[in-house]
């Protein structure tokens, strides 16, 4: 997951009456036999999923033999400066990796984002409600190919070394957990800590776990934070710090970079449990050697909170799409039809590394544990999006901050809340 910055709104004219219709054309450069070249970032930089889009882009070229790719593949922690720097400039890429949320709705105001309402009016219903995610004031601006949820992915080897015998269902079972896998001489939880999203999905999977949905709702449509429900989230998350359940030097341990990241760690066999997205089968594969990875891991639904006011069934999650920049060709939207049509998504689905979002294409995931986040997908009574995704950058990246320094020992949970409320006053 990854934050970017608010761009300045620039005064975009024309251009923008343009992008209404599916595509500027100021960045339109063709050949002279009319051929076009579309600039693509995603941040698919490794195996499966890097060749997988080479071969989208390879397909497509075949059927419209006028549209070549100029393809970047990029880490993902390397877009929160290469995708707010890019759209300042006049040579933003045509098609990028997009979250959706309050971060969109940022570059939507800069005015460096193509409105694809009309021209996605045709298919767009296809995606059914994931759709809502990538849009702001009721515009489409992006459009999502995977859509998931944050759980703990475990080893079952080393669960059952510890003489663990079933996933955690409560906190204090976490807690008995992670105690009987330090016992056993197992660090319990990998954690990429220098990359601080990872500490957010604990403390807001403990917002969650304590705050109703309607007080989610409300609080972050609202920017406040203001019912004690989210204190008690620091306090809950400052305990589970406290038990010591995380790799040595976690806080300088990146979450999906090399094999000592926190996925690495997990994908080796060098730690317990990770809590992550949807993704992390697909970022594993490439940081391990072991080809029966995939069989030795199970996935369990963060535990409920004793007291706590939220659904167990209420998720932490949010997805993957592309945007077309404000200079982009129209060749860009159709080209967005089809990475969203259900042939492609069904070949995303079978690579086991996202859950697609096309109706008809949720039985090419074949894993059997990526089908068991699919069916909690399926069954939550709602999905809160990452709160620094939803909410604008800037009050986004404040809270990411201020939840770092909780886990670092630099912040208590009172002032994590007040990190949040002091950026908000200033939208």
């Amino acid at each position: 997951m990854i934050s970017v910055r608010k761009g300045s709104a620039l005064a975009v004219g024309a251009m923008l009456a343009l992008t209404a219709c599916g595509g500027g054309d100021s960045g339109d450069d063709r050949a002279g036999d009319g051929t076009v070249t579309l600039t693509w970032w995603h941040n698919g930089n490794t195996d499966p999923l890097k060749g997988f889009w080479q071969q989208v882009a390879d397909d497509y070229t075949a059927s419209h033999p006028k549209v070549k790719f100029k393809i970047e593949a990029i880490q993902n922690e390397q877009f929160q400066t290469k995708i707010p720097v890019a759209l300042q400039s006049n040579d933003p890429p045509d098609i990028f990796q997009q979250w959706g949320g309050g971060n969109m709705a940022d570059q939507v105001k800069s005015g460096k984002v193509m409105d694809l309402t009309e021209a996605s009016s045709s298919w767009i219903d296809s995606l059914g409600g994931s759709a809502a995610g990538w849009q702001t004031d009721g515009k489409q601006y992006g459009v999502p190919y995977s859509l998931g949820i944050v759980g703990f992915w475990y080893n079952k080897e080393l669960f059952q070394k510890a003489g663990i015998t079933a996933a955690p269902a409560t906190v204090d079972e976490l807690l008995a957990t992670i105690d009987k896998l330090k016992a056993a001489g197992v660090t319990p939880i990998a954690i990429g800590s220098k990359d601080r999203w990872p500490d957010a999905f604990f403390w807001e999977y403990f917002a969650l776990r304590n705050c109703s949905t309607d007080t989610l709702k409300s609080s972050l449509s609202g920017l406040k934070m203001d019912d004690p429900c989210f204190l008690k989230a620091g306090q809950d998350a400052q305990k589970l710090v406290a038990a010591q359940p995380f790799q040595k030097g976690f806080l300088a341990t990146p979450a999906q970079q090399g094999a000592g990241s926190s996925a690495g760690l997990l994908a080796n066999g060098k730690a317990a449990m990770e809590l992550q997205g949807h993704w992390n089968p697909g970022v594993m594969s490439a940081l391990t050697t072991d080809k029966n990875l995939n069989s030795k891991l199970g996935w369990f639904p963060f535990p409920t909170v004793s007291g706590g006011s939220g659904a167990a069934d209420v998720q932490l999650g949010g997805g993957d799409g592309f945007s077309c920049s404000y200079k982009a060709p129209p060749e860009c939207v159709d080209f967005l039809k089809y990475v969203v049509s259900p042939e492609v998504q069904s070949k995303f689905g079978a690579l086991n590394v996202g859950l697609p979002v096309a109706k008809g294409s949720e039985n090419s995931v074949s894993d059997p544990t990526l089908k068991g986040v699919l069916d909690a997908r399926g069954a939550s009574s709602y999905v809160q999006t990452y709160f620094d995704i939803a909410v604008p950058t800037a009050v986004g990246q404040a809270l990411n901050d201020a939840i770092a320094n909780l886990f670092a020992g630099k912040a208590t949970p009172d002032q994590v809340v007040k990190a949040f409320t002091d950026a908000a006053a200033q939208q």
